[in-house]
């Protein structure tokens, strides 16, 4: 293994050896093995692929990372990425849509095989087939040019503190992007200081119209302007750096999956955020909805006020007693997954349905596995919400035994 040192001021080292890619691996990052038996993780590389090079990123005892700088031989399923800044944004653009699918249907029975779930074979990733263009939501860092004294969008290159400065963006909508380039062209106009801006936060609805703005150092953040958009039928309003989905399209698609399996009068939602779920599928029942976020709360109380919902403010794991063995529960924890308390109270309650929900699905294999003790997998369907990353949501729906 040769190493070779960049003395430029990035300071960045790179590693010759050849390395065999054996597959994906959840989280987005290809897997080799080198000469001496470290595992090495890279970026920007496929299954099959032969990497001579790479540049390293981390370094521990038992792996390395880093992203492929060489390829001997290429997979037949690689494509040029659109964007000069995808290793930041969206590092799966070097793959074919079709390979993106399957390689995701795969990492997602991978991380439920290191639970020992056996998932069945029959599903594959759902999409609405739009593979760029579909982010509602986007945060920039902002790039001071020396040579030109000149203010650039940017984004913070993969592994690193180092911003690159970017020219255009494919995965957010084209609304956000305008948007992005006139608040940059206004901050050069007043000769604003770049280091004065933390980021700045963008959100357009489904009818384009875009809020947010920057984010000051040592300022509070500010209070934008709130957004509404129609989720099946159903209005909603939302605040642009609040917690709202960010492919509605696809979010409907998962959304009419869920409510074939909501049938109990009685529904719980929890983590319910400003109720798009709950209040998507279960208006017409005895629902409740939980959430502990304050500001997230003041928005579903506004989403709810002309259904016979009932809404409380709190914890998930502190609100055990509305869990009840007579209605459909259902879940979209943050990627943390769901606190082993409720767990707890599911298996000594029973309700007769639990909806699972996740953007992470390592976590939700480690609940699910938990939930088998009384539980079985009724239902699995991935859905492909952030396509050209590594990212998937994944439905499990749960029946009692």
């Amino acid at each position: 293994m040769k190493n070779r040192s960049k003395t430029a001021k990035n300071c960045e080292k790179y590693i010759t050896e050849r390395i065999i890619v054996e597959k994906l691996i959840p989280g987005g990052e290809a897997l080799g093995t080198l000469a001496d038996g470290k595992k090495v993780m890279l970026w920007n590389a496929l299954p099959g692929e032969i990497i001579t090079e790479f540049q390293l990123t981390k370094s521990k005892s038992s792996y390395l990372q880093g992203i492929a700088t060489k390829i001997e031989q290429a997979s037949s399923s690689r494509i040029e990425p659109r964007d000069a800044c995808y290793l930041s944004t969206s590092p799966w653009q070097i793959m074919t849509y079709e390979s993106e699918l399957a390689q995701k249907a795969q990492i997602l029975r991978e991380n439920f095989r290191q639970q020992k779930i056996t998932l069945p074979t029959d599903f594959s990733v759902q999409t609405d087939g739009q593979e760029y263009f579909y982010r509602n939501k986007m945060e920039y860092a902002l790039y001071y040019d020396h040579e030109t004294a000149q203010i650039f969008p940017a984004f913070h290159q993969r592994g690193s503190h180092r911003k690159l400065p970017i020219e255009k963006s494919s995965i957010e909508r084209p609304e956000i992007w305008q948007k992005m380039q006139e608040i940059v062209h206004n901050l050069n106009a007043q000769k604003v200081d770049a280091r004065s801006i933390q980021s700045v936060l963008l959100r357009a609805s489904q009818t384009g119209e875009v809020a947010g703005g920057p984010f000051i150092n040592h300022q509070p953040r500010p209070v934008f302007p709130e957004l509404h958009d129609t989720i099946l039928g159903r209005e909603y309003s939302y605040s642009p750096n609040g917690f709202f989905q960010i492919n509605l399209l696809v979010y409907e698609m998962a959304l009419r999956e869920i409510a074939q399996f909501v049938q109990t009068d009685q529904v719980l939602d929890l983590y319910a955020g400003v109720g798009t779920i709950g209040l998507s599928v279960a208006a017409d029942r005895r629902l409740t909805l939980v959430e502990c976020d304050k500001s997230a709360y003041r928005e579903l109380e506004n989403n709810a006020k002309f259904t016979n919902a009932k809404t409380i403010l709190a914890k998930s794991e502190d609100a055990l007693e509305y869990v009840q063995p007579d209605q459909t529960v259902i879940v979209d924890p943050p990627r943390a997954g769901c606190d082993p308390k409720l767990i707890e109270r599911f298996l000594t309650v029973l309700p007769p349905t639990i909806i699972y929900l996740s953007c992470n699905p390592a976590t939700q294999a480690r609940d699910v596995v938990m939930l088998t003790k009384a539980y079985e997998i009724a239902h699995v369907q991935p859905f492909n919400f952030f396509p050209r990353t590594p990212h998937l949501e994944n439905l499990i729906v749960l029946q009692r035994r």
